[in-house]
């Protein structure tokens, strides 16, 4: 079974279809269809591992009351040859059926035959999708805000690759437009500061210690050569200067956090290659366009968009948002991406409505972008919110961060919460070595399964292929809650990569660990009975793989003993 939960709601489905069929033929139900109903998992399941409102969505068509109606098929229903061994009706009308021992072992024997590809699904149907996350600003080094969408968009493309997609990770660099053109003001002031008195910082300008730093590495260089330059030649030097390293530290910075891109997009080359200046007369033949106070308006409210807005201004620079389209322009037209992610931060909120009324006025099918906002993150220590300003300088960075915790730690921590939810990283906890800690919670989870099997190994006790063990004999609750909980992994990631939400599989592992522990409490693998000992060894394996394979998907070391 590639998905245990999925195929066991498509036979109760066709279960239910086939059990009413055969009432209708008896007479015991009207000749009607049944409307569309629905097979979920309850929230307690004492109440049956799945359940379907098919009778109360077919009162009216029937005519009948929903317990009526549910008797009359439940009557007809045939479980011979299929997963259940029983169903019950309950409450109103509400169908619960009851997992049978054959489909616990199976799932056992599944995750044994596909082992390091357990989870995987052939959801996306291999349509091509780009995520672009990150995107930081190249004029400095990467923040927090950085950092989670870094944990995020990558855990998300991964989820979206095992759900059968095709996906590419993608950097968008912005090295053109205002913030280029503060980056060279900031880095001139900072120049001159070394050869000139009373050079002061210009208004909104970068104040990190890095812009100093470049400012003194091209002195270095250079000497005083660019002092008596024009401003526009001076600010070119240096962002020349200071531009290929900054980038070249983002892609080493983002390797050492696990990310690696298949593709570093330049803004430059939109410019370049004439795509920005195609955008605009696109859509001027396309008579999307007004002239107004001598700049030139798009008319995106004919296109759903709450009000219009100037793509180019009156001095004939084009707005930063043109680049913008020409660039989703180029992911959805130029490059065929079925679907293109993007991972921003809340306040763009206004901006993607802008984007999809632009892309359907080109023709493209606005549906076929969408975003990932992303609530801000608050770093805590001792209880306190830490407060840093990167306009001062005085952030924490990705780099500082990931010097003070580990990487497995900043991505699982990054990656607890939905994108839309406010976070508070506290960095006390994320070094803690307990089960407060998550991260550390779920790995001690594996290596307290590969602790088990090395001590059974040093006694000469090897596991057995999960097809050679008596797998029927896995009865206690906690066998059964932890072998429906790791059916549920292929589920898990078909709906995160549906939804964009890779929290769930950071809440998947540490439930994963829970029902794990909560075994090795309650039942001993060594126990009095050989074959129970080699089911629960299977079981373990079983286990082990399931963490193993979520643990890669987010990129977190499966460690074999802490």
């Amino acid at each position: 079974m590639i998905n245990p939960v999925l195929e066991a709601k498509k036979q109760a489905h066709e279960l239910i279809l086939a059990a009413a069929g055969r009432a209708v033929a008896s007479g015991a139900l009207p000749a009607e269809p049944l409307p569309g109903f629905s097979v979920e998992i309850p929230a307690d399941i004492k109440n049956g591992d799945f359940a379907s409102n098919a009778a109360m969505v077919s009162a009216k068509a029937c005519r009948m009351p929903p317990r009526k109606i549910a008797e009359a098929i439940a009557a007809e229903m045939i479980l011979d040859g299929s997963f259940f061994e029983r169903i019950e009706i309950a409450g109103p009308g509400f169908i619960n059926f009851f997992l049978g021992k054959d489909w616990f072992c199976e799932v056992l024997r599944s995750i044994e035959a596909r082992g390091a590809d357990y989870g995987r699904t052939d959801f996306g149907q291999n349509k091509r999708v780009l995520v672009e996350f990150v995107s930081a600003n190249p004029t400095g080094p990467m923040h927090i805000g950085n950092a989670r969408g870094g944990a995020i968009g990558d855990c998300l493309a991964s989820a979206m690759d095992w759900a059968g997609y095709q996906v590419s990770r993608e950097f968008y660099v912005n090295d053109a437009g205002n913030q280029i053109n503060k980056f060279g003001i900031s880095l001139e002031a900072r120049y001159l500061q070394l050869y000139q008195e009373g050079v002061e910082m210009p208004e909104d300008a970068y104040l990190g210690e890095d812009i100093t730093a470049h400012a003194k590495a091209f002195s270095e260089q250079y000497g005083d050569r660019f002092v008596s330059a024009s401003p526009e030649e001076r600010r070119k030097a240096l962002v020349d200067f200071a531009l290929p390293p900054n980038i070249a530290g983002l892609e080493r910075d983002l390797k050492k956090y696990r990310i690696v891109y298949d593709n570093w997009f330049r803004e430059s080359t939109l410019h370049q290659s004439g795509e920005v200046d195609k955008i605009i007369a696109l859509f001027k033949e396309k008579g999307c366009t007004y002239e107004s106070e001598g700049a030139l308006w798009f008319k995106a409210t004919d296109f759903g968009a709450d009000q219009d807005f100037v793509l180019v201004r009156s001095n004939g620079v084009p707005t930063y948002v043109v680049p913008d389209i020409a660039y989703h322009y180029n992911k959805l037209a130029g490059r065929g991406f079925d679907k293109a992610i993007d991972v921003l931060g809340a306040d763009h909120h206004g901006y993607i409505p802008r984007l999809k009324a632009a892309l359907q006025a080109l023709d493209i099918d606005p549906g076929r972008l969408d975003a990932l906002l992303m609530q801000m993150v608050r770093l805590v220590r001792d209880g306190e919110v830490i407060k840093a300003s990167k306009r001062s300088g005085k952030a924490i960075t990705l780099v500082t961060l990931l010097e003070e915790v580990p990487i497995d730690a900043a991505r699982f921590f990054f990656n607890l919460r939905e994108a839309n939810s406010h976070f508070d990283f506290d960095l006390d906890l994320a070094v803690e070595e307990s089960s407060s800690n998550p991260v550390f919670y779920v790995q001690y989870a594996h290596a307290r399964i590969c602790s088990i099997l090395r001590n059974l190994n040093a006694e000469g006790i090897c596991p057995k292929a999960a097809s050679e063990c008596r797998m029927e004999l896995l009865c206690a609750s906690e066998e059964r809650a932890l072998i429906r909980h790791l059916a549920s992994l292929p589920n898990e990631i078909t709906e995160a990569a549906k939804n964009y939400d890779p929290a769930r599989l950071t809440r998947y592992a540490i439930e994963l660990a829970t029902c794990f522990h909560k075994l090795y409490n309650a039942c001993r693998v060594k126990c009095g009975e050989e074959e129970l000992m080699y089911a629960r060894l299977a079981l373990c394996l079983a286990a082990r793989t399931v963490l193993a394979n979520v643990l890669t998907l987010l990129k977190i070391n499966a460690p074999e003993s802490m």
